[in-house]
């Protein structure tokens, strides 16, 4: 079977097998990767281009669970024996318990063991992006801006520190999972964000980890429907979803806001995530993640983008900012307030940010700025701001853009 074939398969699937293997091995995270790891191995070997098994995870599953057989019934001969036996005997009965088509329950309790508040909230996204959506380390190192040996020492830092402190492979009590929740909502909406506009690389958009961080963030909705927040984020992700084709265009270049074509926007996400706005906004009122899906829903309603009500968008900024007034929401208000009140307006806001150092190292501050001094006609302005911006931008096509951008103000 072709690389290319089990490479998708392994995105898809992975993250449930591993979640399952970890359940069955008592939480060892490490063997549980390396067995699914080798699992995916054999399927390229042994999988013949037209005779795939008919239940592809079945047999991976079973492929991994031999192989974690193996390795511990080694380590049992030849090694000082921990808790093997109490793992192969889990292993034994696990053999006759089919995986489950869609391995929720355990998808569940993988993600709320990597965000559980003893680790470092770095800690928890690493994991999540490995354990979950199958990243590779390298991946992850670039997501985080670290060398792949650092990433890969704080990944074993982090299961080690599950399992020496015992951390449980379980979804928490209704009275724990109110101070778990931030945490896990944070760490889905940073999975989406990679995927919807991925920090390195030539692609933009990562259909893959938007999938999936939309099928946690469902998961955690069921388990919490009475929670707004929930509810909010998940609107949040399928509004901006529904507009990740347009986002790039036939030759891979990046398509702005305004110029992308709202025909092929995904209208049954869009009425799935504005219904969950208005729910959300019944069960929390303005929270965060609500505040961020009306801003959304505004986007989604306007048909062309003239039609964008930004005098609204910046007011739900403005309301954003009193509750989070993180530099990047700041940024993000600057920006409205000028599509809003004029470019020199928004211009007075980001000078209020020149001295943040999150928006110093971020490529997206000098863009903005750049973008309204060219709007202004401020010509060596702007070409010092997408001179920087391109600097500090890692992903192709966000970089083919500012590259274009300051050859037409360098020629202006």
């Amino acid at each position: 079977m072709d690389a290319a074939i089990i490479g998708e398969l392994y995105r898809r699937e992975s993250g449930a097998i591993v979640a399952r293997m970890i359940r069955v091995l008592g939480g060892d995270f490490s063997l549980a990767e390396e067995v699914v790891q080798e699992a995916f191995e054999a399927a390229l070997a042994e999988w013949p281009a037209s005779s795939a098994p008919r239940n592809e995870r079945a047999w991976l599953y079973a492929t991994a669970r031999h192989k974690a057989i193996d390795k511990l019934r080694r380590r049992t001969r030849f090694e000082t024996p921990l808790d093997e036996g109490t793992e192969l005997a889990a292993l034994a009965v696990d053999a006759n318990d089919e995986p489950a088509s869609s391995g929720d329950d355990d998808l569940l309790r993988l993600i709320f063991t990597c965000c559980h508040p003893a680790l470092a909230l770095d800690a928890q996204v690493a994991l999540t992006l490995r354990t979950l959506c199958g990243l590779t380390t390298d991946e992850i190192a670039r997501a985080f801006l670290v060398e792949p040996k650092t990433m890969a020492q704080r990944l074993v830092r982090a299961q080690n520190k599950i399992r020496i402190a015992k951390i449980p492979y379980v979804v928490p009590e209704r009275a724990e999972l109110d101070e778990r929740l931030d945490a896990v909502l944070g760490v889905v909406y940073l999975v989406f964000n990679e995927g919807y506009a991925a920090t390195a690389g030539d692609a933009l958009v990562r259909h893959e980890l938007c999938r999936e961080a939309i099928r946690i963030g469902r998961l955690v909705e069921r388990l919490m429907p009475e929670r707004a927040e929930p509810v909010a984020l998940l609107a949040l992700m399928l509004l901006h979803d529904a507009r990740r084709d347009t986002r790039i265009d036939g030759a891979g270049e990046l398509v702005l806001l305004e110029e992308q074509d709202r025909s092929r926007w995904d209208r049954a996400e869009i009425a799935e995530g504005l219904e969950r706005v208005e729910r959300a906004l019944r069960l929390g009122g303005p929270t965060p993640y609500a505040i961020q899906a009306a801003i959304a829903a505004l986007h989604a309603r306007a048909t062309r983008a003239e039609d964008t009500d930004w005098r609204q968008i910046a007011l739900l900024y403005a309301e954003l900012v009193r509750l989070a007034p993180t530099p990047v929401v700041r940024l993000n208000r600057a920006v409205a307030v000028a599509m809003h009140e004029g470019a020199e307006r928004g211009l007075e806001l980001l000078r209020e940010l020149e001295d943040e150092p999150d928006l110093r190292a971020h490529h997206l501050f000098f863009a903005a700025r750049a973008d309204l001094a060219r709007r202004l006609g401020h010509t060596a302005a702007a070409r010092d701001d997408y001179a920087r911006a391109l600097e500090l931008c890692r992903a192709g096509p966000e970089r083919r853009y500012l590259e274009r951008r300051l050859e037409q103000v360098s020629a202006g």
